[in-house]
């Protein structure tokens, strides 16, 4: 008999998957000591598929894993590693990493062709696909796209978890061989809690048979701790029979699963399918690794970005609607004045504001003593800063009765003496769930044993007494204008000006956010570079063609390279400080001119310099790089007109200010896209027609941004461009800010 059970079930988080016993069938495990001369236990196909006598208590002194194991030994610095070595015939590829039990070392056969091959400019025409998507979704489909071709799966599904870990299908790819998945759920209890762990652990995970016997490790406790062996780091552990089970009765022979972590979280999954079992390569599973890693930082590059957008509008509704309650005797007739207003703080469908006992409301929201016994409940709860929820009725069995119109409530205190709240209400929203199958598992109630679903056909449920989740955007807007209100109430405080505490917040964490991709893909640009020289050194016998393409793979590794220096650079400029000091424009032209005489042979320019640039004030070497960038950038795009003239101009404004001007007679550019020359990665001309990582303009901006300036440009195409900057010069300020407030002057 079957008896239903509830989702968090216990049973799941009990199942060994950390320490199964055993690998999967496709490779070969031994476990050596820490001085890498004995195998201290080794999976049972070892001797066979190693080819010599790898059993627990062999000595490796000598023999065909020697140079493995020295190139192992001279990996000090615990870098990943993986070493391709030929035993017996057979192309093996060794990877290994430390444990406290031994150094666990894992071999799976390889081809020798996939070897040869360069993932890289595979991975560039995908990165140049994706860069420049305004949506996410398109990100994900290329993702999806992507990964097929690699792997060439059946299927391949974009899985995302939600707040309480049921996973959605919002990206697929697919050959019809399996059914489409897209837009189904799958519950929480398919990936439990301990697995979802190890997805963090493992970046990338294969089944290459759901059928397979698994292969025991011998013996069975370590010998260093009597323990069983802890395989969470390996790639060849063997997996649960119950998720064996699962995918087979999804109808699937195969699968890969690629993590998509997100500040640190699993944010989702590229879970693969295929009809029949099938193998993947493991230099082919470090791309598609790899790609997971550059999906992660896009969705949190789309996410952060769409968050910093949601907060600037938001931001720009609390400004206006704080203006104008400072000008308003009674602040709640204000809000009430300005309904419009006050609701799109948060987006909601209704708002109230209780103070003393008084309610005012604006649009849909439940009656008046109802919200009296909401405020009397969150003031029970002692909610200092912001409450918020989709589910009223789960927290507050009263909030079932009013669900048709607040299922959702966010509330701020503006009292901590009384019950007085602003709050905000949205209705339920019902809608209709499309399940991948009955989501309830199943326990046979005499072995106690977890059963997987059978079914996976569509099972809808209708959901109520939930409402549309508040984004962070939203939910700090509220936060922010409890503060503007309090302020008011308790201070009586004038109209306050522009508040960019939050957003300069939001800078910060997009900044943060470049430096975290830049620190995180430089790593793996130097492993493609240090795989391709040792590949050289160790095939002596390649052909000059072979050499040649191991050349251009070293070569694309240092231009990827530049590339995120310079986005370091662009991403550290917002956390150093100015410092700031006159400066000699005339010298700072002559010494750019000088660093690029280099590219000078060959060409015609006919330079027309201002004989006596105006003085500058700022940080003398990022408005050197500044300038820099922008003569650079007329050379470069000068380099088909002969001759070339590039014209640098300098005048002092009226307020003091200085500006320069940098114009060439080049291909220039359509002024209808000139709002994205200042931005990262923004191109209007394609890179294999003029060099160049797309950043350099963004810094410029970046650096006169910081001097409090601005930048402006104007083009033609085919007739030239000039880029204009205006400096502001602080220290008139400086000096008179000082005359002020020093009694001495």
């Amino acid at each position: 008999m079957n008896v239903k059970v509830p989702t968090d079930l216990d049973l799941c988080a009990q199942e060994p998957i950390r320490i199964p016993g055993g690998i999967q069938p496709h490779g070969a495990l031994i476990v050596l000591d820490a001085g890498l001369a004995t195998i201290l236990q080794a999976s049972a196909n070892a001797p066979e598929f190693l080819g010599f006598d790898a059993k627990a208590g062999a000595k490796l002194d000598s023999g065909p894993l020697a140079a493995a194991l020295t190139a192992l030994r001279a990996n000090a610095a615990g870098d990943p590693f993986l070493k391709p070595i030929e035993i017996g015939g057979k192309c093996l590829l060794v990877s290994a990493h430390g444990t406290a039990q031994g150094v666990i070392v894992e071999f799976e056969e390889t081809d020798p062709d996939i070897l040869a091959s360069n993932p890289y400019p595979r991975m560039q025409r995908f990165v140049d696909r994706i860069e420049s998507s305004q949506d996410i979704d398109n990100v994900l489909a290329e993702a999806a796209r992507e990964v097929r071709d690699l792997t060439g799966f059946n299927r391949v599904m974009i899985y995302r978890f939600d707040a309480d870990w049921n996973g959605t299908v919002i990206a697929e790819d697919g050959d019809g061989v399996l059914p489409s998945y897209l837009d189904l759920r799958f519950p929480a209890t398919d990936i439990p809690a301990q697995a979802r762990e190890l997805y963090l652990l493992n970046r990338l995970r294969l089944i290459p048979s759901s059928s397979y016997d698994p292969v025991p490790i011998e013996p069975a406790t370590s010998p260093v701790d009597g323990a069983p062996l802890d395989l969470s780091d390996a790639a060849l552990r063997s997996v649960s029979p119950i998720h064996l089970e699962y995918m087979r009765n999804m109808g699937t022979g195969a699968s890969m699963s690629i993590s998509l972590v997100v500040d640190g979280a699993l944010w989702g999954l590229i879970s693969c399918h295929n009809r029949n079992p099938m193998e993947v390569d493991a230099r082919i599973r470090a791309a598609c690794e790899f790609l997971g890693r550059i999906v992660g930082h896009q969705i949190a590059f789309h996410e952060r970005r769409r968050e910093s957008a949601d907060r600037l509008a938001l931001k720009c509704v609390e400004t206006e609607l704080v203006s104008h309650l400072a000008r308003t005797p009674v602040f709640q007739e204000g809000l009430v004045a300005r309904s419009q207003q006050w609701l799109k703080l948060t987006n909601a469908e209704g708002a109230a504001v209780i103070t003393e006992g008084m309610v005012l409301t604006t649009g849909q929201v439940p009656p008046s003593d109802r919200i009296k016994d909401l405020a009397r409940w969150l003031q029970g709860m002692d909610v200092d800063r912001v409450f918020a929820t989709r589910e009223l009725g789960k927290h507050w069995s009263a909030g079932r009765t009013i669900a048709d119109v607040a299922s959702g409530v966010v509330a701020v205190p503006i009292s901590q003496r009384h019950a007085s709240f602003i709050m905000w209400f949205r209705p339920e929203l019902k809608h209709t769930v499309k399940w991948g199958g009955e989501p309830a598992k199943t326990v046979d109630d005499r072995a106690m044993r977890i059963s997987p679903r059978t079914s996976f056909e569509i099972w809808k449920e209708t959901v109520r007494g939930r409402a549309v989740p508040w984004s962070s955007a939203e939910l700090h807007s509220a936060e922010d204008f409890r503060q503007s209100v309090v302020d008011l109430v308790l201070q009586r405080a004038e109209e306050r000006a522009e508040m960019t505490e939050e957003l300069q917040r939001s800078n910060k964490e997009l900044e943060a956010f470049s430096y975290s991709i830049s620190h995180d893909l430089r790593a793996p640009f130097r492993h493609i570079a240090g795989y391709a020289q040792l590949l050289k050194e160790e095939e002596t016998g390649l052909k000059d063609l072979s050499r040649h393409y191991l050349e251009g793979i070293s070569q694309a590794a240092v231009t990827a390279g530049q590339l995120v220096d310079d986005l370091l650079q662009f991403s550290q400029l917002g956390r150093t400080g100015l410092k700031m000091s006159r400066i000699d424009m005339n010298k700072v032209v002559e010494e750019i001119q000088r660093g690029l005489s280099h590219e000078l042979e060959g060409r015609r320019i006919e330079w027309q310099v201002d004989k006596d640039l105006p003085v500058a004030w700022g940080d003398p070497s990022l408005v050197r790089q500044a300038m820099f960038n922008l003569v650079e950038n007329a050379m470069k795009y000068s380099r088909d007109s002969d001759p070339a003239i590039i014209t640098i101009a300098g005048s002092r404004n009226a307020d003091s200010s200085t500006r320069y001007s940098v114009a060439d007679n080049g291909v220039g550019f359509d002024m209808t896209y000139v709002g994205k020359l200042f931005q990262v990665f923004q191109r209007l001309h394609h890179s294999d027609e003029f060099d160049g990582t797309g950043i350099g303009l963004a810094l410029t901006k970046r650096i006169v941004d910081r001097h409090g300036g601005s930048i402006s440009a104007e083009g033609t195409l085919g007739k030239g461009a000039m880029f204009t900057i205006e400096l502001p010069d602080r220290r008139g300020e400086n000096e008179r800010g000082k005359l002020e407030t020093d009694p001495a002057g």
